[in-house]
């Protein structure tokens, strides 16, 4: 943190106020920070894999010249270990559908849009990476033969062996081998993003921006679509899929043969990617313990299902199809894993608000502690006559209160606070955390309070179960 706050320093020409940990992406070893000044703002990273971050810094560089929506890079540290970006908020694609799907609504006209203006900036992108020097790209330059074997034994080491699922191995390499000769007859001369999924995709100011691409390298535009579209944990329904493959195929202005090839080359990247999605969510979830990789599973395993019955390929892969068929017949305690989310597993946080008049929030988990803020020295809309009928939940009452600095100031370091527990608890596999707010009736300020900590917790941390209530008004 403070090899950042001396780039922020060099870069910005003040110094740094504030520097708050935004959680690291939950698949990788990066630490992300927001580094704060009077007039300026960012992200700082800490990554300590040098050849990852020249691939990086390479892409950024190259895609952004070309006016493409990606962050822009300010300042590079002489280790190559320390940078700071453009800071795109903490809103991304999956965040947003996630939120929608909690309050009963999903993949709606909203989404469909996104969608649609995140595969036409996903062409754009790969044609715009397509003349990148790729002598930079980690870990190799193109999404050849060896890259796509360390995919498909991924899958093989990592899940059907973590699982305890029998195959035999000499046909699954056949298939493999089989496999790997068809995906290379599509055209790879483009920008294969390799991560191009809704969980590294931003909202800022009203548009998409792009992240996470490090691992890029040169390979067949159907990955990333495929990447987008089956992305296990946004589960969306098969003919909105169809809907948006249209739509990208449109973009790029493919029509008769032409389209008919790419789709089905494209049917053979999806498999690719699950299979790959699978040995990543064996590794982060069954061997790591990481809850958010243990619940993506049984989504990636309809997904493969669904693929393997609706969209069968023109090559026989007779070993991973009698797999897929055996996948319902492991024994229980793998077939608990595999269809349903481990509840052992799972963080959940409990969000409360309360009146101190009323005594201190009871924790019924039975662990103790847990943290509790005192709203009391925010501003006050209750000793308003025109704010007494409402609560924290009311639109005057929230314009009230975002008004106020102090008030997103106050819930700025709670989020750092939490988040920070959040993290550790997670690591540890702990499964409840408590947080209460309280104010002298719990009727605005602590109602507020508890309901922007959970929404900002649920945009950050889509893994993790937060139940919000209300102790007074409830």
């Amino acid at each position: 943190m403070e090899r950042l706050k001396e780039l922020f320093a060099a870069w910005a020409s003040e110094p740094c106020a504030e520097c708050l940990a935004i959680g690291a992406s939950s698949g990788s070893s990066r630490r992300y920070y927001r580094l704060v000044g009077t007039a300026h703002q960012c992200v700082g990273a800490v990554a300590d894999n040098v050849p990852e971050n020249r691939a990086f810094f390479a892409y950024t560089r190259h895609l952004y010249a070309k006016g493409m929506p990606v962050p822009e890079l300010y300042i590079v540290d002489s280790d190559e270990r320390h940078y700071l970006q453009q800071d795109l908020g903490d809103q991304t694609l999956y965040g947003l559908l996630y939120e929608k799907k909690q309050k009963g609504g999903g993949f709606d006209a909203e989404m469909l849009a996104l969608y649609r203006q995140a595969l036409a900036d996903l062409a754009a992108i790969q044609q715009a990476g397509a003349d990148l020097d790729f002598s930079v790209a980690y870990p190799r330059a193109a999404f050849d033969r060896r890259s796509i074997l360390w995919d498909l034994n991924y899958f093989k080491y990592h899940f059907l062996k973590l699982l305890d699922i029998p195959f035999d191995e000499e046909p699954l390499e056949n298939d493999f081998n089989t496999l790997a000769d068809y995906l290379l007859s599509a055209d790879t001369g483009y920008f294969l993003y390799r991560d191009f999924n809704p969980r590294n995709i931003m909202l800022a100011d009203g548009k998409l921006f792009y992240i996470d691409y490090q691992g890029g390298r040169q390979g067949a535009a159907q990955y990333d679509v495929a990447s987008l579209l089956y992305s296990a944990k946004s589960d969306l329904p098969d003919p909105i899929r169809r809907e948006l493959l249209g739509h990208y195929l449109d973009v790029r202005g493919l029509r008769g043969d032409a389209r008919r090839q790419w789709t089905d080359l494209y049917y053979a990247y999806v498999l690719i990617r699950i299979l790959q999605t699978l040995g990543a969510y064996g590794y982060r979830g069954l061997f790591q313990r990481k809850p958010y990789f243990l619940q993506s599973i049984p989504l990636a395993i309809n997904n493969l299902r669904t693929l393997i019955n609706d969209h069968p390929l023109p090559i026989a892969l007779p070993e991973i199809a009698r797999i897929v068929e055996t996948f319902h017949e492991t024994s229980p305690d793998n077939r608990t894993t595999l269809n349903e989310p481990s509840n052992e597993t799972a963080l959940q946080v409990s969000v409360s608000s309360f009146s101190y008049k009323q005594g201190l929030p009871e924790d019924r988990s039975g662990n103790g502690g847990g943290h509790i803020f005192d709203c009391r020295a925010l501003p006050n809309p209750g000793r308003y006559p025109e704010y007494k009928t409402y609560t924290g939940k009311d639109r005057p009452v929230i314009e009230f209160l975002q008004r106020e600095d102090a008030v997103s100031t106050f819930l700025d370091h709670a989020e750092a606070i939490v988040s920070q527990s959040v993290d550790k608890y997670l690591e540890r596999h702990f499964t409840h955390l408590s947080v209460a707010f309280g104010c002298t009736g719990g009727q605005h300020r602590s109602v507020y309070c508890a309901e922007q900590l959970a929404a900002r917790l649920r945009r950050r941390y889509p893994m993790v179960n937060v139940v919000v209530t209300h102790r007074e008004q409830d």
